[in-house]
C-alpha cells in the first residue's frame, strides 16, 4: 500500500510541516526509520532521532518544538501515539478475514454460530455454546459447554474458555490464555489434607476487553469473577476467583490479582505487581511495577510503590533513608563504640 503525506494527515485531521507528497509504503521506529517509511515521536527520551532518522514522514505532537533542521516531513497531530494507533488500527481492519469452517474441527449440533464467522482446523465447540457474528477462532480452540460470546471477538490459537463463561463484544483473547479454569478454593482437614471446593460459578468478560497471551482468569466459587467493559490485561497475568476488575482498568504482565478483591475502573498496574485477596482498591489507582498491596486502597487517583505498599509521597521519604542504611548502620556502629 503506497500513501502521500498529505493523505496521512487528511486521515488524522493533521497538519504537514514539508512535502505534501511525500511517499510512504511502510512504518519503522524512528532509530530504524527507512526511505518511503512513517515513523512517528511520542516520548521525548526519542527526540534526538527525529534530526537523524531515514523515514520520510513522522508523526509528532503539536507540541513539539524542533531545535535543529529536520529533513523528513512533519504531521502535526494532537497526541502522536493515538494517531499511530488509529493508523496501525485501520490498515488491521483493511486486511483480509478468513470466514467458514475448516476441517478437522468438532462443532455439537446444538452450537449455534453466527455469520462470517471463521473456525479454524482442530477446534472444539460445545453443547448450546453461542456465537456472534464476524467472530474468529483460530485452530486449537477449545469452547465448552454453554458458552457466550459477542460479535466480533478474536480467539486467537490455543485459548481455552470453560463452561458457561461469557465473552462480550470485540474482545481480543489472545493465544493460551484460559477463561473459567478452577478457582484455588480448597478447604483443610483436622489430618492437615485439604479437600477441593468446587468452583460452579463463571467468568464474565464484558465489551472490548483484551486478554493477553496465557493469561488466566478464574471462575468464581459462586457467582461469577468478573472483567468490566475496556479492561486490558497484559501477559501472564493471574485473576482469581470472583475477582472484579473495574471499567478501562490496565494491568502489565506477570501481575496477580488474589481472590474476592475489587478493582476500581482507570486503574494503572505496572509490571508484576501483586494485589491480596479480599480488599478493594479504589478508582483511577496507579501501582508502580512490582507493588505488593496488602489492605485496601480507598482513596481515589493516587499512586502506591514498594512492598508492603506505601503512598508515594510516603515511599519517596522512606526512600531517602533505606538507601542510605549502611552509611546510617556505620554512623551508629561508631556512637555504639
Amino acid at each position: 500500500m503506497k500513501f502521500t503525506a498529505g493523505q496521512i494527515a487528511e486521515l488524522l485531521n493533521g497538519k504537514v510541516e514539508g512535502n505534501t507528497e511525500a511517499i510512504v509504503k511502510n512504518v519503522s521506529k524512528i532509530e530504524d526509520g527507512k526511505p518511503e517509511t512513517l515513523t512517528f515521536l511520542a516520548n521525548p527520551k526519542y527526540t534526538h532521532f527525529i534530526y537523524e532518522t531515514k523515514a520520510d514522514v513522522v508523526i509528532v505532537n503539536d507540541s513539539f518544538t524542533a531545535e535543529k533542521n529536520i529533513a523528513a516531513t512533519l504531521i502535526r497531530v494532537p497526541d502522536a501515539y493515538q494517531a499511530l494507533a488509529q493508523l496501525l488500527e485501520m490498515y488491521e481492519q483493511s486486511q483480509p478475514k478468513k470466514t467458514g469452517i475448516e476441517q478437522p474441527s468438532f462443532i455439537d449440533e446444538t452450537a449455534k454460530i453466527g455469520d462470517f464467522a471463521y473456525v479454524g482446523a482442530f477446534s472444539y465447540i460445545g453443547e448450546n455454546v453461542q456465537i456472534g457474528d464476524n467472530v474468529q477462532i483460530h485452530p486449537q480452540v477449545y469452547i465448552g459447554n454453554n458458552v457466550k460470546i459477542g460479535d466480533n471477538t478474536i480467539l486467537f490459537p490455543g485459548v481455552k474458555i470453560y463452561k458457561n463463561c461469557v465473552i462480550g463484544n470485540n474482545c481480543t483473547l489472545h493465544a493460551g490464555s484460559v477463561i473459567g479454569s478452577d478457582g484455588f478454593g480448597f478447604a483443610p482437614s483436622a489430618s492437615n489434607e485439604y479437600k477441593k471446593v468446587p468452583q460452579i460459578g463463571n467468568v464474565i468478560l464484558k465489551d472490548h476487553v483484551e486478554i493477553g497471551a496465557n493469561t488466566t482468569v478464574d471462575r468464581a466459587t459462586m457467582g461469577a469473577t468478573v472483567i468490566q467493559k475496556g479492561v486490558k490485561l497484559d501477559n501472564l497475568v493471574q485473576i482469581a476467583h470472583n475477582v472484579e476488575v473495574g471499567e478501562n482498568t490496565v494491568i502489565a504482565a506477570l501481575s496477580g490479582i488474589a481472590g474476592s478483591t475489587k478493582i476500581g475502573a482507570d486503574c494503572m498496574f505496572g509490571g508484576q505487581t501483586g494485589i491480596a485477596g479480599h480488599i478493594q482498591i479504589a478508582n483511577k489507582t496507579k501501582l508502580g511495577a512490582q507493588t505488593g498491596v496488602t489492605k485496601s486502597i480507598k482513596k481515589e487517583d493516587t499512586v502506591h510503590l514498594g512492598s508492603p505498599s506505601m503512598n508515594i509521597m510516603d515511599f519517596n521519604k522512606a526512600y531517602v533513608v533505606f538507601r542510605r542504611l549502611p552509611e546510617l548502620k556505620k554512623a551508629v556502629d561508631e556512637l555504639s563504640k
